[in-house]
């Protein structure tokens, strides 16, 4: 098994009016690689090209040790997007037949009837009759069904309920119990990484900005508050953005344990991983 699931060097993507990158990402097999940013920044883009749905204008996508131009490669890998593509009239059981025609051997149709099981889902309804939860639910036991080695989620849990959502994240941790499964998923609901992701990986326009280890991300970003000359006393690589209003400034620093030992009277609180975007991208304004 390789190292790393995705590797993606030098990657970069051409639209008319957007660019990703060149752009450096990597998914450490046995890992959840949570990928944020803002609406635009490039996410969807990304899992298009290690899927092999669309090709990179200039760098090399590695998926699974190979290219995601290979179809072996990508029956190797399970996807799940925003929402199912699953013609509406088809029954879960129908679906299943389809994939079975579609994976051949490597289709499990005792697991995929197990997974429509614990999810509650009657194979005999129409698509058409689910809610989004269930319709999410459906697309990701088919995705599943095949034992993918890789999982890719664009927005899976976009819309669903903390119940359903709580179910989700509850398979994703059974499912990379596994070592050799692994899992990139794209999230606006950045709560649900704090739980499940072992590194966040932040595009912005386009960008990589940092990919980091999740625990060591939330460990050293703090959200100081203080006045601006108690600011200036700190190394300047401590500081990664600030905003100054009436009161006195707001920033967001690395470092906290230092930066608390430095300033013992000032507020510094651990940042989320919402502050850390928000203040990131505020950088752009600078």
């Amino acid at each position: 098994m390789a190292r790393e699931a995705v590797i993606l060097h030098g990657v970069q993507k051409q639209y008319r009016d957007f660019k990703l990158g060149p752009l450096d990402l990597a998914v450490p097999a046995g890992t959840i690689v949570g990928l944020v940013g803002e609406n635009g920044a490039g996410k969807t883009t990304t899992l298009r090209l290690l899927c092999g749905v669309s090709r990179p204008d200039a760098g090399q996508v590695t998926l699974l040790g190979g290219q995601p131009t290979d179809a072996a490669r990508r029956r190797r890998i399970g996807v799940v997007f925003e929402d199912a593509y699953f013609f509406a009239s088809l029954t879960a059981r129908q679906i299943g037949k389809s994939m079975a025609g579609i994976f051949g051997d490597q289709w499990d149709a005792a697991r995929f009837d197990g997974m429509l099981d614990r999810f509650g889902l009657d194979p005999k309804k129409k698509v058409q009759a689910y809610s989004r939860g269930m319709r999410m639910k459906l697309s990701l036991a088919t995705a599943l069904a095949h034992d993918p080695e890789l999982l890719v989620l664009d927005e899976a849990t976009a819309g669903l309920d903390p119940v359903v959502r709580g179910e989700m994240l509850d398979l994703f941790l059974e499912y990379i119990q596994d070592e050799r499964h692994s899992i990139l998923m794209s999230s606006h609901i950045t709560s649900d990484l704090e739980q499940v992701a072992d590194s966040i990986a932040y595009l912005h326009h386009g960008q990589l900005l940092f990919h980091e280890d999740k625990d060591t991300l939330l460990q050293e970003y703090g959200l100081l508050r203080c006045a601006r000359h108690d600011l200036e006393t700190l190394p300047p690589d401590c500081v990664v953005f600030m905003r100054e209003g009436a009161f006195g400034c707001e920033a967001l620093v690395k470092q906290r344990a230092t930066v608390r030992r430095l300033l013992p009277g000032a507020v510094c609180d651990p940042a989320g991983i919402d502050d850390i975007m928000r203040y990131y991208s505020g950088r752009d304004t600078q």
